[in-house]
């Protein structure tokens, strides 16, 4: 078990293994499954929650450890930061944020809200479930559109001058910032919306 415990991608391929056992026991124990919108519902539902999880996890990450830490860092220790940890992390919380717009308006569609919801109608479930997808909406723009572009800047990614790259670090850490505080209200829309009618 430590060797596998040792590798990230053999842990995440037992993780999956572990949990296609889990869904076939469940199904199967409980008189089996169509492959109908159901199914596909339940899929995508799980999908989107999985890398929501990441993307919400990354983004209180950086707002949590990453920025508040940087200036207990000693210079030389920087780099390691800059060239290494933050663009990996930046590169899984891009995706996941894509992947969780993506699955989530699956999900939507999947079970016949999407109209609704995208435009706040029908009360109650629909408004709820669509403020979290607006919300959702504008964080992931965010990630892609500003936070991103400015952190290759700031990170040295792309090169440019010292002062652009001081503006762009502090334009990253504030939309950063931004989709933190609008990360609690979307979260709270779209675990409300599963106890409304």
């Amino acid at each position: 078990m430590s060797s596998i415990l040792q590798s990230l991608s053999k842990t995440i391929h037992l993780s999956i293994v572990l949990s296609v056992l889990l869904f076939i026991g469940l199904y199967f124990g409980n008189g089996g499954f169509d492959f109908d919108v159901l199914f596909w519902s339940w899929l995508f539902r799980y999908i989107h929650v999985v890398v929501a999880i990441m993307w919400i996890g990354l983004l209180w990450y950086f707002n949590f450890v990453q920025i508040p830490n940087m200036s207990k860092i000693p210079d030389e220790q920087k780099p390691a930061i800059g060239k290494v940890i933050a663009p990996a992390a930046l590169f899984w919380f891009r995706w996941a944020a894509l992947l969780t717009i993506i699955s989530g308006l699956i999900l939507a569609y999947l079970n016949g809200y999407v109209h609704q919801a995208l435009s706040l109608s029908g009360g109650g479930k629909n408004t709820a479930i669509g403020i979290g997808m607006w919300l959702g909406i504008i964080m992931a723009f965010n990630v892609w559109f500003i936070i991103w572009p400015n952190q290759k800047r700031a990170l040295g990614i792309v090169e440019c001058e010292p002062e652009l790259k001081a503006k762009s670090a502090k334009t990253a850490m504030l939309v950063s910032r931004t989709n933190t505080l609008l990360s609690l209200p979307m979260l709270l829309s779209m675990v409300a919306a599963q106890n409304l009618y």
